[in-house]
């Protein structure tokens, strides 16, 4: 199952949810809800747009690689390697989004909140303020440095807490595949090509 904030170590499809988008320049969100720890493989299809899969190897609830359900993308892709993707909710404008956290970002999100507190809480969580600053030409040349002074505890609106009355849990936003599934949509890619949704999962799991 997806995890609450002070239980996440921070190691190591598609939703109806909108996703939040990150700006170059200042950036700000509202954590809110359970984390999804994850790894996923990003597999090409045929029109050379990549498809994310769940790393099954990997245990949502221990954080850790412990190998006890049967990975297909691994018999498949025996030289694919699989990456962080934790993922949670946030409020972005009054309005709750996934969020596709980047792992440096996340990890000063957990530095600060040792001083904070937890930013999920409702009454005594923070914002998160960060900048998105480009480091090259590329599209991977970015660097997300969080704002630490402008993250201050703040309790959460009326409205903001008519917006997360009835959150998801994270594991019914993004529903951990069963070994069969995975096997079954390896092999329509792999045979026909079909990418069953992908540009709207290219959109929530892009890497910029």
């Amino acid at each position: 199952m997806a995890i609450a904030f002070n239980q996440q170590k921070g190691s190591a499809q598609k939703t109806s949810i909108s996703s939040f988008q990150y700006q170059d320049g200042d950036n700000k969100m509202r954590i809110v809800g359970d984390i999804l720890a994850r790894y996923v493989y990003w597999i090409q299809g045929e029109n050379g747009k990549n498809i994310p899969m769940e790393c099954l190897s990997f245990d949502r609830n221990s954080e850790r690689f412990n190998n006890v359900e049967k990975d297909w993308v691994r018999e498949y892709y025996p030289d694919l390697k699989c990456g962080w993707s934790y993922a949670t909710q946030c409020i972005d404008n009054g309005e709750v989004k996934v969020v596709n956290l980047k792992k440096k970002l996340w990890e000063q999100i957990i530095t600060a909140a040792e001083d904070l507190g937890d930013p999920t809480d409702p009454e005594t969580g923070w914002d998160i303020c960060f900048k998105r600053v480009k480091t090259g030409p590329l599209p991977y040349n970015v660097e997300y440095q969080l704002q630490a002074l402008k993250c201050k505890p703040r309790a959460l609106t009326d409205e903001e807490k008519a917006a997360i009355a009835n959150l998801k849990s994270m594991d019914d936003v993004m529903p951990r595949p069963t070994p069969d599934a995975q096997k079954e949509l390896l092999d329509r890619v792999r045979n026909t090509g079909e990418e069953t949704d992908d540009e709207a999962l290219e959109a929530e799991f892009n890497v910029g």
